[in-house]
């Protein structure tokens, strides 16, 4: 999971994700799901990740005709996919889902400093003694 964190904190430093609040298309028409990502600015190839329940039928027959652009579920994103790909839309579902599944998998201190990093802390608890301070304290 860190090497999917690390790709995509790439992908968003360079400006090449991007979260749209979903694919609702009214028809099956390649034509006008090009011109959307038109507007998003898409160039080149492009990675589109959908919410892993949501069966969008409309989408899938769009864009299976458009050179360059891959859509997969978003519990199947793999660091490959996000290298492979110049540019990644993401659904808001999708998203969310997987920033669950990111932070669900942080391993115990992280979890815990994020827990204690929404929380302020009363009072301090007192400082450990290094070894070094200990020694000195004993001479």
């Amino acid at each position: 999971m860190g090497a999917l964190r690390s790709a995509l904190a790439a992908k968003f430093a360079d400006g090449k994700l991007t979260v749209v609040n979903a694919f609702d298309l009214k028809d099956a028409k390649t034509k006008q799901f090009r011109a959307a990502l038109d507007a998003l600015e898409v160039e080149k190839t492009v990675l589109i990740v959908e919410a892993p329940n949501a069966a969008n039928r409309n989408l899938e027959l769009s864009s299976r005709n458009i050179e360059g652009l891959e859509l997969i579920a978003g519990n199947e994103v793999h660091p490959y996919h996000l290298l492979k790909y110049d540019r990644v839309i993401f659904s808001h579902p999708a998203i969310e889902k997987l920033q669950l599944t990111l932070k669900d998998t942080l391993p115990k201190r992280q979890r815990k400093a994020a827990k204690e990093e929404g929380v302020k802390k009363a009072s301090a608890a007192p400082r450990k003694r290094t070894r070094h301070e200990k020694a000195a304290e004993v001479a």
